[in-house]
């Protein structure tokens, strides 16, 4: 159990959102060089390291609120099972090993990782109290893997795709505060400070709106961005795009699901099933699928 809770304190089911490290080196198709490739999977592992710092971190710091929430009040660190004067010395151990990691890559990359630790304490010191700011503040840091990806590959990342990964972020963000907004009811704000200043229509249509959002900017990207216009067959994983958006919405509004956006990944077959035919989707458009009615006359 002891080991086991250190690896739960790490919160290994978070690095999930750290799959859009990837994101540069799918849509630049530069698999057949063993450098990028390598130099990505570096990215990865320094995120994943440097985000379980600050997760560690966090729990120390807000145990006391997390007493009072009905899940969280089961986190190692607030239930006691790692000592906080362990974690104090785990958490320091990965955002320092992290942050080494990203030094091998690039100078870029290593600037991009203290811009995520940087933001990680401004939202922890007090973003993270004030409505929609706080998701705001989240959804940042999404944006941070992304570019954080295109800097190990060496590319610049077209703005409609990281307006994309902002807006799932913030479908994702809002989400999760629906689910506690609803669990906690009255004792919310005792846990989260920021749950005070929300009201269930106005999450309702943060949802909504943020939902659209990432739907619609994704599908400009892959119509209008170089990327989408050097391999028109990318449209077509816009239609996973769609369906998996559509089915957290369907999960949020109807099962009020969204306090564990990573647990729903894997849990609802809908949207892992449509995870793994955008990658297949996206792998055949970068390798040549044609779609005649797409491409442009010569």
């Amino acid at each position: 159990m002891g080991v086991l809770a250190y690896v739960r304190a790490a919160r290994p089911k978070q690095w999930s959102k750290n799959l859009l490290v990837f994101a540069a080196l799918l849509f630049t198709a530069n698999f057949s060089n063993p450098a990028v490739v390598r130099s990505t999977l570096v990215a990865f592992a320094a995120m994943c390291l440097l985000s379980s710092g600050t997760y560690v971190i966090n729990d120390i710091l807000d145990r006391e609120r997390d007493r009072e929430h009905p899940r969280r009040r089961l986190r190692p660190i607030a239930s006691g099972q790692v000592p906080v004067g362990a974690a104090w010395a785990m958490g320091v151990i990965l955002l320092a090993s992290g942050l080494a990691l990203g030094a091998t890559i690039n100078r870029a990359a290593l600037g991009l990782l203290l811009a995520y630790l940087v933001f990680q304490a401004a939202y922890n010191s007090g973003m993270k109290r004030v409505p929609v700011l706080d998701v705001f503040a989240i959804a940042f840091g999404f944006i941070l893997r992304a570019v954080l990806g295109a800097a190990a590959v060496g590319v610049a990342i077209s703005s409609w795709l990281l307006m994309c990964t902002g807006a799932l972020a913030l479908m994702l963000g809002f989400g999760k505060r629906r689910h506690e907004f609803i669990l906690q009811g009255e004792e919310r704000g005792r846990s989260r400070e920021s749950l005070d200043g929300y009201s269930l229509k106005v999450l309702d249509e943060l949802v909504v709106m943020a939902s659209v959002g990432a739907a619609m900017t994704y599908a400009i990207y892959v119509i209008e961005s170089p990327t989408g216009h050097r391999f028109p067959g990318l449209v077509l994983t816009s239609l996973f795009v769609f369906y998996a958006v559509s089915r957290y919405v369907y999960a949020v509004f109807r099962h009020d699901e969204g306090g564990e956006p990573e647990t729903l990944l894997f849990r609802d077959p809908h949207i892992l099933w449509s995870i793994v035919g955008f990658v297949i989707a996206a792998v055949l458009a970068i390798k040549g699928l044609h779609i005649p009615m797409l491409e442009a006359p010569r």
